[in-house]
């Protein structure tokens, strides 16, 4: 019979697993020093992690003494963070594309897409700063599952920040999903605002970002 972790266990090992989502590769002093526990009880979690094929590690040379052990997650840890169901997803897609073609999947997207926005800027307070707005967004996509944040760029812009993809399955399956994210950001946030896709992780990337700024014309 398998041993059960224990509770406070678990979720020390779930925050690890958000921390490496959220933040990349980290080393266990890094872990430690946020999770405000010792650098030995991260290490025992993260074999325990690895074992379990959730995490793994690459070494990285530093100047003085060993390498330094960075661990990132696994597609082994995705059971943890939402799917957005997606063998019904995938279902839906394939039954749409099926019955109306892919201009029929081009219509329904483009139907979501200004639900979307209207969802969205209900959420919004009218002449807010394109910071209060993102951070609205922000909060308003990680209910939906995406974990999102906001980062200043140190430019004058914004980063915002998606750690998760709950539809990535779906997303494979139907690029058009992605390109309408864009698209309804744009909606969203109103006009005068530029924003391009800086990372995604469907090409590799460990999460997606966006970066936004206001038009030069439009700040001025």
């Amino acid at each position: 019979m398998a041993k059960r972790t224990p509770p406070s266990e678990a979720r020390s090992r779930q925050a690890i697993l958000v921390r490496l989502k959220e933040d990349g590769p980290l080393d266990a002093n890094s872990l430690a020093a946020g999770l405000g526990v010792s650098p030995m009880a991260v290490r025992q979690h993260l074999y325990a992690l690895q074992e379990n094929t959730m995490v793994d590690y690459e070494e990285e040379p530093r100047p003085v003494g060993r390498p330094a052990k960075l661990w990132y997650l696994t597609p082994g840890a995705d059971v943890f963070f939402p799917d957005g169901h997606a063998d019904l997803t995938l279902g839906l897609i394939t039954a749409i594309r099926a019955a109306f073609g892919d201009k029929g999947m081009d219509k329904l997207l483009a139907a979501r897409g200004r639900e979307q926005i209207a969802q969205y800027q209900a959420r919004m307070k009218a002449g807010s700063s394109l910071r209060r707005k993102l951070d609205v967004l922000a909060r308003v996509r990680s209910e939906e599952g995406y974990m999102a944040a906001v980062e200043a760029d140190g430019e004058g812009g914004y980063l915002l920040v998606e750690n998760h993809c709950p539809v990535c399955a779906a997303a494979k399956a139907c690029s058009g999903l992605c390109a309408n994210e864009l698209e309804v950001f744009r909606g969203a946030l109103g006009e005068g605002i530029e924003i391009e896709r800086r990372d995604h992780i469907l090409a590799g990337a460990r999460r997606c970002a966006y970066s936004v700024r206001q038009r030069r014309a439009a700040a001025e």
